[in-house]
């Protein structure tokens, strides 16, 4: 019988996940309303390691998808975008409708920044208001991916903003406009988001 945990992200489905080194077993995560849930820690530095390795795992996918298709002679940028900005604006959708006040950024933030999402990206500081979100990303584990693959800083800053697409996607849902300062991937100590209305 799977373990169920109960935990924030970005849509109702269920993930499974392998780790055994934890849970010696398949975990089956069940995803509620992104909600700020109670966690017990000791569960919460491994949900933390987990979740950047689906990350990272993403991330390959995405950066060797973009190095066979640019050695194909395809545009590689500009389909990698369009597929980015769909996946956002899912997202979006999930996200705007758990907002009981999408006008309010404050609300946002709680649909956006769970726990874990918080915690994956050690999101510090945030600075947060009615009508702006301002959020400082200090470890992000896409870079980390690219990064092994033995990708160079440029390659990693233009897959670093074709995946922004997807947070410009969710701010073009709620009716946000967003900023995207500077990023881990340029080389920087860590990435500046701002949504603000």
């Amino acid at each position: 019988m799977p373990q169920i945990i109960n935990l924030g992200f970005y849509s109702r489905d269920f993930i499974q996940i392998h780790h055994a080194k934890a849970l010696k077993t398949h975990v089956k995560i069940a995803i509620e309303n992104t909600v700020n849930m109670p966690y017990h820690w000791d569960m919460i530095e491994e949900l933390i390691e987990v979740n950047r390795a689906q990350i990272e795992h993403r991330a390959t996918w995405m950066g060797l998808i973009y190095d066979e298709m640019v050695k194909a002679g395809v545009d590689a940028e500009a389909i990698i975008r369009r597929a980015i900005k769909r996946c956002g604006r899912i997202h979006g959708e999930n996200i705007k409708k758990r907002c009981a006040d999408p006008e309010n950024l404050e609300v946002f933030r709680s649909a956006f920044l769970t726990d874990l999402v918080t915690n994956t990206f050690d999101v510090n500081p945030i600075n947060s208001g009615k009508d702006s979100l301002s959020i400082n990303f200090n470890y992000c584990a896409l870079v980390q991916a690219w990064k092994k693959l033995g990708f160079d800083d440029k390659t990693c800053a233009v897959l670093c903003d074709m995946a922004m697409e997807g947070d410009r996607s969710i701010a073009e849902v709620m009716g946000y406009q967003f900023e995207l300062g500077q990023t881990i991937a340029q080389g920087c100590p860590d990435c500046k988001l701002r949504f603000s209305k």
